[in-house]
């Protein structure tokens, strides 16, 4: 299982996508607080039907209340376009914490600034990053190929 972090998610449509992929994946969804949502929202419902009841999910108060319960900050990994690691280098073990940052701004820099590992996405100059939900799936099928098809 891998621990899949959203800090601070603004779009309830990103929340639910990635709620469904955590069940269909088998991971687990932390969000730390605040949302620019409620979880009752429809919308975060809707993306993610009716596997929302399936979900394996913690909610933290913020991003201190999170960290105090990591049991090896090494092997947490965020995600930022700016990074010049690519999760592609990265080696994934059960376990790992893949931490992304809200929809609007990404993760911040008091909360990179917290851990080593970060990471990033290769994309085309074109665009300034990828859609939250479209990148913790690249992610989760990066970090199982190397789990499952060693």
């Amino acid at each position: 299982m891998l621990n899949i972090v959203l800090v601070e998610p603004e779009i309830p449509n990103n929340t639910g996508n990635i709620g469904r992929l955590c069940v269909g994946t088998g991971n687990r969804l932390h969000l730390i607080k605040p949302y620019g949502f409620e979880i009752t929202d429809k919308n975060l419902k809707r993306s993610g039907l009716d596997y929302w009841v399936h979900l394996d999910w913690n909610e933290y108060n913020n991003v201190e209340e999170w960290i105090a319960q990591i049991p090896d900050k090494s092997r947490v990994f965020l995600f930022s376009s700016k990074a010049d690691t690519s999760y592609y280098e990265a080696s994934f073990q059960e376990g790992d914490w893949l931490v992304f940052g809200k929809e609007s701004v990404g993760l911040s820099t008091a909360v990179l600034a917290q851990f080593e590992n970060h990471l990033t996405i290769p994309m085309s100059d074109k665009i300034r990053s990828y859609n939250i939900a479209n990148s913790v799936a690249f992610v989760v099928g990066e970090a199982r190929r190397q789990l499952f098809f060693k």
